[in-house]
C-alpha cells in the first residue's frame, strides 16, 4: 500500500511543479470559457497580431478555429489569414525563420499550441502575460515573475504600458535573505486600461486553453452519456446478478 501511494505521489508532483509559478507566485485564476465563441474570437486575433509573429501553433489548422469560435471561411480569411499562399486547412505557422529567431533571442522559439496543457492549466499563461515588469539587467530590459529570465520581449507593452514589480527583503530562520513579491506598480499607461488589459489576456489564454485541446468540450459531453451509460450498464449487471444467485442465497 505504501508503496502505491508514493508512486501515485511521484506521478502527481512534476505535474504540480509545472502548474506553480515562479518561486512563491501564486497564480491567477483565468476563468477560462471555452463555450464562449466571441471570446474565441477576440482570442485568436490577438494570437494572430501579437504571438505568431515568432511563435506558431502549428497543431491547430484555421478552419479548426472558423469552427470554434462561429467563423465564416471568409471572416478567417480576412482578420486571422495574412499570407496569400495560405488556405483555411493551413496550419498556423509562424512566418519567421527558426534560426533566425533562436539566434535573434537566443534560444529556440517554441510552439505554443500545447503550452496550456503543459502547464496543466490557462492560470499559468494568464498570469505569465500579466507579469512582465521592467528590469535593466535583461537585454529587453525586462523580466517575467513567473518565468525568470525569459529571452522573450513584452510584446503586449504598448497595450499593458511598463510597470515594475516591488520586492522586500526577508529574512527566514537560517537568517539566509530572500526577496518576497508585494506587487506590481504601473509605471507608464499602455493603450488599455488594466481592466481592457485583463479583458484581452483572458481571452488570449481562452484561445491557447482551447488550441491546447480542440476536443475538450465534446470529450466533456461525451463523457456525461458514458458515465450515464456505465450507471445503467452497473443497476442491470447488479440486478442480474441478484436474479442468478437467488437460489444459492
Amino acid at each position: 500500500m505504501k508503496k502505491l501511494i508514493a508512486i501515485v505521489l511521484l506521478s502527481v508532483l512534476p505535474a504540480l511543479g509545472m502548474a506553480a509559478g515562479g518561486p512563491g507566485v501564486p497564480l491567477l485564476a483565468a476563468d477560462n470559457d471555452l463555450s464562449d465563441q466571441e471570446s474565441l474570437q477576440r482570442g485568436a486575433k490577438y494570437f494572430v497580431n501579437y504571438c505568431m509573429g515568432c511563435h506558431s501553433a502549428q497543431y491547430v489548422r484555421y478552419e479548426k478555429v472558423a469552427e470554434a469560435a462561429g467563423l465564416t471561411e471568409q471572416e478567417v480569411k480576412d482578420n486571422l489569414m495574412f499570407t496569400e499562399n495560405k488556405k483555411i486547412g493551413s496550419q498556423m505557422i509562424s512566418a519567421i525563420n527558426p534560426d533566425d529567431a533562436a539566434r535573434w533571442f537566443g534560444t529556440a522559439v517554441p510552439d505554443l499550441t500545447l503550452t496550456a496543457r503543459v502547464r496543466h492549466s490557462g492560470d499559468w499563461i494568464y498570469t505569465y502575460l500579466k507579469s512582465f515588469y521592467l528590469d535593466d539587467s535583461k537585454p529587453s530590459g525586462v523580466n517575467n515573475l513567473v518565468f525568470p529570465d525569459v529571452g522573450m520581449p513584452h510584446v503586449l507593452v504598448e497595450l499593458q504600458g511598463l510597470q515594475k514589480a516591488n520586492f522586500k527583503v526577508e529574512t527566514d530562520a537560517d537568517g539566509n535573505e530572500h526577496k518576497v513579491f508585494e506587487g506590481f506598480e504601473l509605471v507608464k499607461a499602455g493603450s488599455m486600461t488594466p481592466e481592457e488589459y485583463d479583458g484581452m489576456t483572458r481571452d488570449l489564454t481562452n484561445f491557447m486553453v482551447w488550441a491546447a485541446e480542440p476536443m475538450k468540450l465534446e470529450r466533456q459531453r461525451l463523457g456525461m452519456w458514458v458515465m450515464g451509460f456505465l450507471v445503467i450498464l452497473f443497476i442491470l449487471a447488479y440486478m442480474l446478478k441478484k436474479e442468478y444467485w437467488k437460489d444459492i442465497h
